[in-house]
């Protein structure tokens, strides 16, 4: 390649904001659910680099191909893999295109294929761009990609504090995770996390059903992570997520705690034979990565917890996108309370609009 960048190169990370920051000097940019991605670019020759240096190009060839076919000349770009379904991003859609199957991964090229929304640029041909002010690169971006390219989309930006925050509340329905700030006059920074990113935030009380002990202890003396469970409409307890960023001293006074409830959880236990429900979500389960479930301790699901989280994914019934945080334990909250209808649903927003930067309901 006639690159002045060769992969790997670390991409730009960001610290998270509790709110959108008001200050001068500030770009504001939707912030895209799907995979970091740069694209080292030089004609046919087309490298698709993920955040961890790993290559991605063989998940996604109608991507190589809209690289290759479409960018006007060598260049490294920095932007997101996304797929959507419906006029919204769909995680879980882009998540099973990372397949070791080829045949499984050409088909699903064709029935969800992904984009490419670039979001930054790094280098044209044989000159670098890391140190020139994003304001420049972004100009230089907007300038080299085509706005008619297959599957290839320049991210909107705004310098307009009030149209940032439209676009936080607004572009949600789309399946977006929040906002990103950047520094107009900063330099590309790789691996230093010299931006803002401005997630969505929320909270929900959750079913304690299960646990896992901490991996680096003695199995009952520290808790790894809790798992959490919501009742559907038909009172059935969904596995959703789990909560585990603890201190040391938490995990070990949890696992003092929790042990108790081990005691005669199992014959009556939801997420176990023979009281599993078709369509029900369970913990570790077997999946395409995974030939055996993961083993977890169940608890009997008497205790809630109120915990912190971003998104759901996973249509009906969801789970959360993310591993939550914890907030506080709930003992005024019966266990059997704990449903689905605390989840909030974002108004739904016109994909296609967010790509044009429109602040528009569908």
């Amino acid at each position: 390649m006639a690159l002045a960048l060769s992969p790997p190169v670390q991409p730009m990370l960001a610290t998270s904001v509790g709110d959108v920051p008001d200050r001068p000097g500030l770009v504001y940019e939707p912030k895209w659910d799907g995979f970091r991605c740069l694209v080292f670019a030089d004609g046919a020759d087309v490298v698709l680099q993920s955040r961890n240096g790993r290559d991605l190009a063989r998940y996604f060839p109608e991507v190589v191909t809209a690289a290759g076919d479409g960018l006007p000349g060598p260049a490294v770009l920095d932007g997101e893999l996304v797929v959507d379904r419906h006029d919204r991003l769909d995680w879980d859609a882009l998540s099973e295109r990372v397949h070791p199957a080829a045949s499984r991964v050409r088909r699903l090229a064709e029935e969800t294929p992904a984009r490419f929304v670039a979001f930054d640029l790094l280098a044209l041909a044989d000159r670098s761009l890391l140190d020139e002010p994003f304001g420049a690169r972004r100009a230089a971006l907007a300038d080299f990609l085509p706005g008619d390219a297959d599957r290839l989309h320049l991210t909107p930006a705004t310098t307009d504090i009030a149209t940032a925050r439209e676009w936080f509340r607004l572009f949600e329905g789309a399946g977006l995770d929040g906002l990103v700030a950047k520094p107009v006059d900063g330099r590309y920074t790789p691996g230093r996390r010299t931006l803002l990113k401005i997630k969505h935030m929320r909270t929900a009380d959750c079913v304690v059903a299960g646990l896992r002990w901490h991996i680096n202890t003695e199995p009952g003396t520290a808790v790894g992570s809790l798992l959490l469970g919501l009742h559907d409409e038909h009172a059935v307890l969904h596995h959703v997520g789990v909560v585990g960023a603890f201190p040391a001293a938490t995990r070990r006074q949890l696992a003092t705690e929790l042990t108790p409830l081990t005691e005669h959880a199992r014959p009556d236990h939801p997420w176990l034979e023979p009281n599993r429900r078709e369509g029900q979500r369970l913990p570790g389960a077997v999946s395409r990565w995974r030939s055996t479930e993961q083993e977890w301790v169940p608890l009997r699901p008497e205790r809630v917890i109120e915990i912190a989280y971003d998104h759901t994914e996973g249509g009906h019934p969801a789970r959360f996108r993310h591993t939550t945080q914890f907030v506080r334990w709930r003992p005024d909250r019966d266990a059997a309370s704990c449903g689905y209808d605390q989840l909030d649903e974002p108004a739904r927003y016109d994909l296609d609009a967010v790509l044009r930067g429109e602040v528009r309901p569908s």
